[in-house]
């Protein structure tokens, strides 16, 4: 294609924008001319569905927004069930006044991994190595059909932290600490959740956490946490060259949303600084899109909950998760309402900003389509937990995996071999493949979901003639000609797993040392949301593979483990020798950790 036809077509597609974008801003405008406060109040604020009381006060207040945080499911937490789910509430946001549709929001961060069946797709931290935007994109593209299969229109993803602490409970969620690296990843997720905005397959992607969550200093966490929601100290400079990166590309390629973050920016939180909002991201950065708040994250605030209202809005957020309820130490959302309205009486919040802040909601509702097309269409069903979905899981694990130790060439391991031993919990287990964000808020270890295990993969590769033995204690090790050691983190998420101390369990340890013991060559595979401290174990070791969280596809693993493909991944983050160099600069050249930043082996 010739350069002048691109030009023609790039100033064609140019003014169909504009000119689409137009018709809705008229659209827009034309419903919030016939909205009342109250109305607008309603659209700026998002329940959990476990704490909505009656689907009357989704009529009475004009709720616009309902979220299944993590583990707020349907009773029947099926394709069907949440279908049927979404297309009640959405039912009842039309019996409003104005008739205007919810949208709908979940943390689908590594697949639809709220539902059963789902295919779940290596965490971020996993799809980092790949250093492969493609896959990312694919990934993406696929979680955004399955999602689109419940009817669900929002996605909480991509996170475009750049982590700097391996201690933090959330690391596993971003792709690297390199923001060029996360800038690239960060924009294929968004382009394969968001597909064409609007159409068959799209759903409302949502950068996070805006800004600075991967940069928080150890012990300065809050929610009796240790590092995660803490204080992010950082110089206009390192804003600038390196944590805004991720979010102009982010803005620059169309995220619909951004969510603020529960950290603190130079001493103030994140959901009551203006700068950061006003200024930073809707007029220097153009962000068109709306801001949503974290899970009650105004809360955090501090002062009294009418301030934190009044505070959190005024700084820029646009819609408010509340989410509703007193059970987990939060406000009632029947407070939140009848204090927000108290605040545009008294003067304390504009009919400007509640403008602006309509305005941006129902933008992305005409954007998203929601407004021709509400509802759940079951015929996409058939896309969920698909085999050519877990095709691409399978795909995106064994691009993911980091071979990072290979002593005399042990890896790969033939499929001829006599005998095999099979030790550590790991190894047959979907849950802590999968980690946190998995069917629960938390995760949970055990059979929680369809899947291959890594011990399945093992025993689906190898010949005929090969005895797999296993035990989760490394006991019957003795005769084997190779151990295959599957070790790791149980499942975490957030500040439940920020750890000082990195340090292996005492049931890793026991393992490893009862197959030491049988004499045999070991090959550890472990399973971590982060590097941990092996310094001292790893010289027992005849190889070394971090898997990462893989999700449901372990078999993607085994066929790295005995030469279906060739390791290709590579550390998206450096990998410390002892806790005291964290937290760390890959490009600092002083810095000498166990494994460099880009460092993986190949066959």
């Amino acid at each position: 294609m010739n350069r002048t036809i691109k030009i023609i077509i790039y100033f064609t597609l140019t003014l169909n924008l504009i000119f689409s974008d137009s018709k809705i801003d008229k659209k827009v405008n034309n419903l919030l001319n016939q909205m009342t406060m109250e109305e607008k109040i309603g659209q700026m604020t998002q329940l959990d569905r476990r704490f909505i009381r009656s689907d009357e006060d989704i009529i009475k207040f004009g709720i616009g927004s309902i979220l299944s945080g993590g583990g707020s499911v349907p009773e029947d937490n099926s394709v069907d069930g949440w279908a049927n789910m979404y297309n009640h509430y959405q039912e009842t946001a039309l019996k409003t006044r104005l008739q205007i549709p919810i949208i709908y929001g979940v943390d689908a961060v590594h697949g639809h991994n709220n539902v059963p069946n789902a295919t779940i797709f290596p965490h971020n931290i996993g799809l980092g190595c790949t250093f492969d935007e493609d896959i990312v994109y694919r990934v993406s593209k696929a979680t955004a059909k399955e999602v689109t299969a419940t009817g669900i229109d929002w996605n909480f993803a991509p996170c475009l932290s750049i982590p700097q602490d391996p201690r933090w409970g959330r690391y596993y969620e971003g792709f690297s600490e390199d923001p060029e690296l996360v800038s690239k990843l960060g924009v294929a997720a968004i382009k394969g959740y968001q597909n064409t905005v609007g159409g068959k397959y799209s759903i409302a992607a949502c950068a996070k956490h805006f800004l600075g969550d991967g940069a928080t200093i150890w012990g300065t966490g809050d929610n009796n946490y240790k590092i995660d929601r803490g204080n992010a100290e950082i110089s206009d400079e390192e804003l600038r060259n390196k944590y805004l990166i991720p979010y102009q590309d982010a803005i620059d390629n169309g995220v619909l949303t951004i969510m603020a973050s529960f950290n603190s920016y130079n001493g103030l939180k994140c959901h009551a600084h203006g700068y950061l909002f006003n200024d930073l991201l809707k007029k220097e950065l153009n962000f068109e899109g709306f801001v949503i708040s974290d899970w009650r994250g105004i809360d955090e605030i501090p002062g009294d909950y009418k301030s934190d209202i009044v505070t959190s809005i005024n700084s820029g957020i646009d819609m408010i998760m509340v989410p509703g309820d007193t059970i987990w130490g939060g406000e009632p959302y029947h407070k939140f309402l009848k204090l927000f309205r108290e605040s545009v009486n008294e003067g304390l919040i504009s009919e400007d900003r509640l403008n602006d802040a309509v305005f941006r909601i129902l933008k992305v509702k005409h954007q998203m389509g929601l407004f021709d097309n509400p509802y759940a269409s079951k015929r996409y069903a058939r896309d969920f937990g698909s085999k050519k979905h877990r095709k691409i899981a399978k795909e995106a694990v064994k691009k993911s995996v980091v071979l990072l130790k290979n002593d005399d060439n042990i890896l790969p391991l033939s499929k001829n071999i006599n005998k095999i031993h099979v030790a550590g919990i790991g190894a047959n287990d979907i849950g802590m493949q999968c980690g946190g964000w998995t069917i629960e808020w938390q995760g949970k270890m055990g059979d929680i979901t369809e899947g291959t295990t890594i011990l399945d993969g093992i025993k689906s590769t190898v010949s005929r003639k090969t005895t797999v033995s296993y035990t989760k204690d490394g006991s019957g090790a003795n005769g084997a000609d190779v151990g295959i050691v599957v070790i790791g983190e149980a499942p975490y998420a957030e500040g439940m797993g920020d750890d000082g101390e990195l340090k292996l369990s005492s049931e890793d340890l026991a393992v490893l040392t009862e197959m030491k013991s049988a004499n045999i060559p070991l090959v550890v595979i472990m399973l971590s949301g982060r590097p941990l401290i092996i310094t001292e174990q790893l010289n027992d070791w005849d190889a070394f593979v971090a898997a990462w969280l893989p999700g449901t596809e372990g078999d993607g693993v085994s066929d790295v483990i005995f030469g279906n493909y060739n390791p290709s991944g590579k550390l998206s983050f450096s990998w410390p020798e002892s806790i005291s160099q964290i937290p760390s600069d890959y490009k600092d050249p002083n810095y000498k950790p166990l494994f460099k930043y880009n460092y993986g082996l190949k066959y």
